[in-house]
């Protein structure tokens, strides 16, 4: 049975003021998006380093009081800002924040040179992912669990509490981030409610390596005993080229794939967002219609 399709909004945090954000948050709930998704950086990405940016989970916070319907979620929370039990702890508060809103996306952690800035450990691929993995294991445990134990090789909780638990049970829906075939897909596999393959550009080219990896991913799942249609499927587009990008999510669709980001085109500058928003939100009843 195929899942249905969810077109969420990635809205970049860098170089807006708040009013602007704020106004763009409503404006995609009032859109119809059915997720919303700024970014989790401490500086600005392809744009001057001294551009501002705001942090993305304090922004979740303030778009769960913000807005009434729309969920809402980083696209992805990299793993290594955080204590898996204070992502935990986090978490679970936008949670009752938004009311039942939230979902969770992680990652490994990928910019380098933000780690370099600012003295923070950058261990190589294998232990990111490594950590990724236990940290999947850590905050699903503390959500789910009166009290928490996990001695990993890099992070170990011990009779761990964790309250209140989230509002969504078992846990807020877990979206793992990344395209490496061997560990991340593994990891999605073992955990992930959704995995998301960052694509970007919106010819169908680009998109055709997600549907490569969507493969791997199922089996992985055999391997690790999942029923691999459990695990729902995205990726983002930029919307520069409407027609396109519609061509891109249809073929998407019938390779499996139900939940799209779109990225309307100039976020990483300092322009004004909105007109952007106004833009990708043309295309959702076209983008509703191919399901």
């Amino acid at each position: 049975m195929s899942q249905p399709l969810r077109v969420g909004l990635k809205v970049s945090q860098q170089g807006q003021p708040i009013e602007v954000l704020r106004e763009g948050w409503r404006m995609a709930e009032d859109a119809g998006f059915d997720h919303l998704w700024p970014f989790d950086h401490l500086v600005a990405l392809h744009a001057a380093p001294t551009t501002p940016i705001f942090d993305g989970w304090t922004l979740l916070g303030a778009i769960s009081v913000s807005t009434r319907r729309i969920r809402m979620g980083l696209n992805v929370s990299g793993n290594l800002y955080r204590h898996p039990a204070l992502l935990a702890k986090i978490a679970a508060t936008v949670d009752h924040l938004s009311g039942g809103r939230l979902e969770v996306g992680l990652g490994a952690s990928w910019n380098e040179a933000e780690f370099a800035m600012f003295g923070l450990p950058f261990p190589g691929t294998r232990d990111r992912l490594d950590m990724l993995e236990e940290s999947c294991r850590v905050v699903k445990l503390l959500w789910t669990n009166e009290r928490a134990t996990l001695a990993g090789r890099h992070y170990r909780v011990t009779d761990a509490v964790s309250e209140p638990k989230p509002l969504q049970r078992p846990h807020p829906p877990l979206w793992v981030g990344g395209k490496g075939p061997r560990r991340t897909l593994r990891i999605a596999a073992e955990h992930a409610d959704v995995w998301h393959s960052d694509v970007w550009h919106a010819d169908i080219a680009a998109a055709q390596g997600s549907w490569d990896l969507a493969k791997v991913l199922d089996e992985h799942c055999r391997a690790v005993g999942r029923d691999p249609r459990s695990i729902r499927r995205g990726h983002s587009l930029l919307t520069d080229d409407p027609d396109e990008a519609l061509r891109h999510v249809e073929a998407s669709v019938k390779r499996g794939f139900s939940e799209f980001l779109l990225f309307p085109s100039g976020q990483t500058r300092s322009s004004d967002h909105r007109r952007g928003i106004e833009a990708a939100a043309n295309l959702l009843p076209k983008m509703r219609a191919l399901a």
